[in-house]
């Protein structure tokens, strides 16, 4: 590969800024249009120049594993911290804010739930499951002896 804007991006502080992105949750294609490049081009680099695939992988699996613990966080309900600000008016028309702190019990999701375990265990809970069967009904030998029955009635007559 002739050298060129590539080389750039494998300094130490232009891989930081590769993994912010990728850890921000950009795609490939976000990227490469940041850098100023087409996504073919990021894929190539990707291909040829370790540092660069390496420093995107790991920060995308970062934010893959972010993104898994708040789904996981959300389906079994957790406790958050929230901000609350308070406006209070004064007798003499001035406003003062208060800040302070306080703990919520956000409920167990069941739509994160469904989709978790609709990831982790799919056998057990796709929307389409699948079953093979194998063997005889048990349907033949009734039907035997029902034919029989009227092959017997219409010989008797």
């Amino acid at each position: 590969m002739a050298k060129g804007k590539w080389e750039k991006w494998t300094e130490p502080d232009q891989l930081l800024i590769l993994g912010a992105w990728a850890r921000d949750g950009l795609t490939d294609e976000d990227i490469a249009h940041n850098i100023g490049i087409s996504r073919s081009t990021l894929k190539e680099w990707k291909k040829k120049i370790p540092a660069i695939s390496a420093t995107l992988n790991t920060n995308k699996a970062i934010a893959d594993i972010r993104v898994e613990n708040a789904l996981f966080k959300k389906a079994i309900g957790c406790t958050v911290k929230e901000k609350v600000i308070s406006k209070i008016k004064n007798p003499d028309g001035t406003v003062t804010e208060t800040e302070r702190i306080v703990e919520r019990e956000l409920p167990p999701d069941t739509t994160a739930g469904i989709f978790w375990l609709k990831n982790r265990k799919p056998k057990d809970w796709r929307d389409k499951q699948e079953v093979e069967l194998s063997g005889n009904v048990g349907m033949t030998d009734a039907l035997k002896k029902a034919r029989e029955r009227v092959n017997e009635h219409r010989n008797s007559k």
